[in-house]
């Protein structure tokens, strides 16, 4: 089934560079029933727009499956970066690590030279 484009979706070639890092994180447990794309364009959706998960369009998987992929795929071990926030970097998404960041309640990184200097 073909759903509508929006500003958020990356090409399926993009895609395709990242799929791989995207499809070691799943727990084989039984066949997918989404495309991931469809998955990872919800995710992009979810940090370009700021909706609610309730709120993705009806076009994208159910906003359960999306969230739980977003689950997992933002798991971090120590201080390594999260799978999406790489794929993100993979893709070309940089741009929206600050998003995903502040949608984790995470501090956005901060440039050093932006800060401001110490007084003492």
């Amino acid at each position: 089934m073909s759903r509508p484009e929006f500003p958020s979706d990356i090409s399926r070639e993009d895609f395709e560079r990242v799929r791989p890092m995207l499809e070691a994180a799943r727990r084989k447990t039984r066949p997918r029933k989404h495309d991931l794309y469809d998955v990872f364009c919800a995710v992009l959706y979810f940090l370009d727009s700021g909706v609610a998960w309730r709120s993705l369009p009806p076009a994208f998987p159910p906003w359960r499956t999306v969230h739980e992929y977003f689950t997992q795929w933002t798991l971090t071990r120590g201080d390594e970066s999260g799978l999406l926030e790489r794929a993100l970097e993979q893709a070309g998404k940089a741009a929206m690590i600050a998003p995903l960041h502040k949608r984790m309640g995470q501090p956005a990184a901060v440039d050093a030279d932006s800060q401001p200097a110490a007084t003492g």
